[in-house]
């Protein structure tokens, strides 16, 4: 449940960083380095104790750069109240301080983060309102948008995007702006809008990855659709293309979409040929999806193929076996099997978050061997049979193991089950796997991790799943090591 590394919206971990850099123009370097460390947040709280020592509030000499500094301490590790705290103390105190804009625009973020998107847009809107020529109140403009978008309200998002476009012709987001007109319109059951904006966004950004995720997004719309001839025709056109990373795609995933749509269009022969065309490798999630589909079909030169692809795979992971280490076992089946999750797919989420170190924790705040924040673990620590969890005691594997197997079995609930779905929420939110699996119309998990909206939240899924194909050769439900695994 890492919000690191993301430029996700609720718990993108580039976002941690660019907020910090937002907020804290009047900081140093050094200390929005430090900002995420055990440290210098109980340094910060040590200096608010002393501050409120007298009459409960802080005191006046506080200056403003220094109450942006404790709250960009306080957001990053989480702890959005005493965040906000030290930021409406600025807007009290220091209203006509250059800092007012980072400090609304910080508050927004806090309370988007906590997923109070109405309170988030009401704060984005503010500084959108007041602070237009700013980098603050362009921001404001997009994620009074992105709000409205996870909010569930596409139409009103899409509108408020187009006037972000408007006003910000050469707005720093103008290209994802885009993309997310079209994500608002398909998710407001609005498709030939969402065609129409396709359609801008290519002309827009000709000769662009840009151009190439419109493409991409037409593809998935016409598999939602159940337009499988003109899926076909999309895919065609995608792999006529160079496909660059920033479009969020790969040339196997639209060999897996094409195939599917062939599939589903009843041209078999023609889908076992696509499938066949994606290499399996124990790392091509797309590869192991497409042996599978193979192995499942009735024809026989089908399972001959899949079987002949899937015994290099096997032979990997029996020589690496030694990278996917049974750690914890008691506490991990004993945590998981109470909760009816597989204790290998437990695994495989801990080694992607922290490779097994107990002491592990990310820039965003997540802390343990499962990644825990510790305003997540709150929310889980009565279903998980404790009474308190603190941000120390996240560093103690049952306490870390005990909530995050908590987590994972609300997400199994959540998603029917679907791994991918629980993987891309743990990484990216389940607000955001909601709406991902909404747009999809169909029940196939290739199909789903096709939606996932974040490269990193897709990238997750698919280490997630490589791991848990390799767990699955190697133990058995119980992680007991098998003798050894061959079909």
């Amino acid at each position: 449940m890492k919000l690191s590394k993301k430029q996700r919206q609720s718990r993108l971990p580039n976002f941690a960083w660019m907020l910090i850099a937002a907020i804290c123009a009047t900081t140093s370097v050094g200390v929005r380095a430090q900002s995420a460390t055990d440290a210098s947040l109980n340094a910060v709280r040590a200096s608010d104790r002393i501050d409120r020592a007298k009459t409960g509030k802080f005191q006046p000499e506080i200056t403003a750069a220094e109450h942006m500094r404790r709250a960009t301490v306080y957001m990053t590790n989480r702890q959005f109240a005493a965040a906000r705290e030290h930021w409406q103390a600025v807007l009290d105190n220091y209203p006509s301080d250059t800092s007012v804009p980072a400090a609304i625009y910080g508050m927004a973020r806090s309370y988007y983060q906590e997923r109070r998107y109405s309170d988030a847009r009401q704060m984005y809107e503010r500084v959108a309102r007041d602070y237009p020529e700013t980098k603050e109140g362009r921001e404001g403009s997009n994620f009074a948008a992105s709000s409205l978008l996870r909010m569930g309200r596409g139409a009103e998002a899409a509108d408020r995007y187009i006037q972000y476009i408007a006003k910000y012709p050469n707005g720093e987001r103008l290209d994802t702006a885009h993309l997310n007109i079209i994500d608002g319109y398909r998710e407001s059951g609005r498709p030939q809008d969402a065609i129409v904006w396709i359609e801008r966004t290519r002309q827009r950004f000709a000769g662009t990855p840009t151009e190439t995720s419109a493409i991409f997004a037409r593809l998935r719309l016409d598999i939602a659709l159940g337009d499988w001839n003109h899926a076909v025709q999309t895919a065609d056109e995608l792999l006529q293309k160079p496909i660059a990373k920033d479009s969020n795609t790969s040339a196997d995933e639209v060999l897996y979409l094409k195939a599917h749509a062939l599939e589903r269009a009843g041209r078999t022969q023609e889908a076992i040929h696509f499938f066949s065309m994606i290499p399996d490798r124990l790392d091509s999630y797309y590869g192991g999806l497409a042996t599978s589909r193979l192995a499942a079909m009735s024809e026989a030169n089908a399972r001959q193929l899949a079987n002949q692809r899937a015994q290099p795979v096997r032979d990997t992971i029996e020589r690496t076996a030694d990278q996917y280490p049974a750690a914890f076992r008691f506490q991990v089946v004993s945590e998981a099997k109470k909760r009816g999750l597989d204790p290998r797919f437990v695994l495989s989420i801990m080694k992607q978050e922290s490779q097994f170190k107990p002491n592990a924790k990310s820039p965003s705040a997540a802390r343990g061997l499962l990644q825990l924040t510790i305003d997540a673990a709150q929310r889980y620590a009565q279903q998980a049979g404790l009474k308190q969890v603190t941000d120390d005691s996240l560093y103690q594997p049952t306490t870390n193991i005990a909530v995050g197997s908590e987590y994972l079995s609300q997400l199994s609930h959540m998603f029917a089950g679907l791994q991918e779905a629980m993987a891309a929420s743990y990484n990216g939110g389940e607000d955001n796997v909601a709406r991902w699996l909404g747009r999809t119309n169909q029940g196939d998990a290739g199909v789903f991790a096709a939606e996932v909206g974040f490269s990193e939240s897709k990238n997750y899924v698919f280490k997630v799943m490589s791991f848990y194909r390799a767990y699955k050769q190697l133990y058995d439900a119980n992680l007991n090591r098998r003798p050894q695994a061959r079909g």
